[in-house]
């Protein structure tokens, strides 16, 4: 099976679930996860939620590359992938928000509203798709290339990211299916296009 092939079925498959989540499952969901605001599992996910911020991803990234570019040039560019494939995967969710203008949670709960309201800055209309879940599946794919070893804990980490976006009802599950499938997507990219020439994973102690 080529990788063109194999890339269509898989966003075809997305795209089929984001909608059927959207039509059935969204609304539920939320509500449901509406009723745990103020207690622990609350506050425990809203900590863990601080780790989708992208700037802690692009700042650690850039200071790898400024540091080590010419010392050590696999950990320089081991930086410069985390950095533009949380800042590829966080640019394509910000243009994609505005153009969908998607209601958040929180919409629904106080005016019902629900569903898109196309260009929108607003952040109450950016809902679609989660930038979190996008920042949280690039690092955990660049993280995974780089140690494929630590791959199973680096991927539990960005699942329990980007679920946290549910749980607080920030976002619908639609929203996190579409973000974690564009930080994926746009990491798998930039790694094939670019930096698997310029990272030699075989060798994990250089990085």
């Amino acid at each position: 099976m080529n990788r063109p092939f194999l890339w269509t079925i898989t966003v075809t498959l997305v795209i089929l679930l984001c909608i059927l989540s959207y039509i059935f499952t969204d609304i539920k969901v939320a509500l449901w996860f509406h009723t745990l605001n103020n207690t622990w599992p609350y506050d425990v996910f809203n900590v863990i939620t601080d780790f989708g911020e992208s700037q802690w991803y692009l700042i650690a990234g850039m200071l790898l590359f400024v540091i080590f570019r010419k010392t050590n040039p696999v950990r320089a560019y081991s930086g410069l992938f985390l950095s533009l494939s949380v800042a590829v995967s966080g640019v394509s969710a910000d243009i994609i928000k505005f153009i969908a203008g998607r209601a958040r949670p929180t919409l629904y709960f106080s005016d019902k509203l629900y569903g898109f309201n196309f260009f929108h800055f607003e952040y109450e209309w950016i809902s679609f798709p989660s930038g979190h879940a996008a920042t949280a599946f690039s690092v955990a794919i660049v993280l995974t290339i780089l140690c494929p070893k630590w791959r199973v804990p680096f991927l539990f980490a960005g699942i329990l990211i980007a679920f946290s976006r549910i749980f607080l009802t920030q976002h619908y599950i639609s929203d996190v299916i579409a973000g974690s499938l564009l930080g994926i997507a746009s990491t798998i990219i930039l790694y094939h296009y670019y930096f698997k020439t310029k990272l030699d994973v075989s060798e994990p102690h250089k990085i």
